[in-house]
């Protein structure tokens, strides 16, 4: 039998423990603030079919999404993003749902890039849509939303783009898409890339420099004069006339947030799509949402030293001292799990202390319950606090107060 080498696809991730941890404590932050707001949890399948997913990303899109036939013959993609899928479920299940309807969602997506930095083939998107109405307030909730997010898990140094995409109206996607790279490969790159496209160089110049002296329109200036009373900050918000975010289906605002000083890229992004459901039915219902760059947020929040210092799932290890004393050990754990501590219990009896020790230490965890039989005579536990080396000889009872 031929050896099986145990390695991972590329543009596919393993997070072990300490990286795990640091993505649950974002997804809890999120999902904390996104029900806040009133938004609500759904889930979509991983696979749909092609049609449902197909001429809704652009060029690129096509071009990364995964397609092939199952076993059925059908043919299938994996989901690409949250906002197609969400269409689709809306169309379908309308008479299920009450309107507005206002939904987060939090799983995978996968895109066929090519491997590199920061680029993977299997990511988590987070997004957040209220659906169901074309009102402003809508539009700026879900702005308040994606800032009062970040500002939650640290990130308080941002600043809010705004476009709408009316500045783009008669204007080919190949061309928007081009212009939409601006940012990467500045204004010759623009052009170079518009003349290779077909237009003349005079035209594509004339073009540019239009949507650069674009000036926000009146519903653009009424988010601006809401979003800061919402939020009560004085975060920069710029205009931004060459903002397009390369997807098809954008009807009016759209919208990324960056960090200031720190060059990922945007963290967030949106719109407002209010003609993509009306694809999978008879009739077209109003929409705004956006999408947060996961894993760009992890990456910032570590490089930033945003996360606790402590994001631990077990809090106390309860040792066992000997296969006579495993019972003791048992009633501990069962009073610290009642008063939710997350308590774990080494799984050997005949290990040594030693031993028992070290494996708390290698997990962080910060207390460690000893039971021997000096401490089962008199109904009591030593705790030992694993930072500062400390040790308490304490009632059972009274355990809860020193670990809480």
């Amino acid at each position: 039998m031929n050896k099986i080498i145990p390695r991972t696809l590329k543009g596919f991730r393993d997070f072990l423990p300490a990286e795990a941890r640091k993505r649950q404590y974002v997804i809890d932050t999120l999902r904390k603030v996104f029900e806040s707001y009133g938004f609500e949890p759904l889930e979509t399948p991983a696979l749909e079919y092609e049609e449902i997913l197909a001429g809704k990303y652009g060029e690129e899109g096509e071009r990364l999404m995964y397609k092939f036939e199952d076993k059925g013959r059908r043919k299938v993609a994996l989901r690409y993003d949250q906002t197609v899928p969400l269409a689709r479920v809306v169309a379908q299940y309308q008479n299920r749902l009450p309107l507005p309807f206002k939904r987060y969602q939090i799983q995978n997506v996968w895109r066929g890039e090519n491997p590199q930095a920061g680029r993977f083939r299997e990511f988590i998107q987070c997004d957040i849509d209220t659906v169901g109405t074309s009102s402003l307030l809508a539009d700026v909730e879900i702005i308040a939303c994606a800032l009062d997010s970040l500002y939650k898990l640290g990130l308080k140094r941002i600043k809010l783009l705004i476009n709408d995409r009316s500045t783009f109206e008669g204007i080919d996607n190949a061309i928007i898409s081009s212009i939409d790279k601006y940012k990467k490969v500045g204004k010759e790159g623009v052009l170079r890339e518009l003349t290779q496209k077909g237009m003349k160089q005079d035209e594509a110049e004339t073009l540019l420099n239009k949507i650069l002296l674009t000036k926000p329109n009146a519903r653009i200036t009424k988010i601006f004069d809401l979003i800061r009373p919402l939020l009560k900050t004085s975060l920069p918000i710029e205009f931004d006339p060459i903002l397009a975010r390369g997807l098809d289906y954008y009807t009016g605002l759209i919208f990324e947030i960056e960090i200031e000083g720190y060059d990922v890229g945007s963290v967030c992004g949106g719109g407002r799509y209010d003609n993509l459901i009306g694809m999978f039915g008879d009739k077209q219902i109003a929409a705004v949402g956006c999408s947060f760059g996961f894993d760009r947020v992890i990456e910032a929040m570590t490089d930033l030293n945003l996360f606790p210092d402590e994001l631990l799932t077990t809090k106390v290890l309860v040792t066992v001292f000997s296969e006579e004393l495993l019972e003791r050990s048992l009633e501990v754990i069962s009073n610290l799990r009642k008063k939710e501590i997350n308590t774990e219990v080494y799984p050997d009896a005949d290990a040594k202390m030693d031993k028992q020790l070290k494996y708390a230490d290698q997990k962080n965890i910060p207390y460690v319950v000893l039971i021997g039989p000096k401490e089962a005579e008199s109904d009591s536990a030593t705790i030992k606090n694993m930072k500062t080396g400390e040790q308490k000889t304490v009632k059972i009872e009274d355990m809860v107060k020193i670990v809480k």
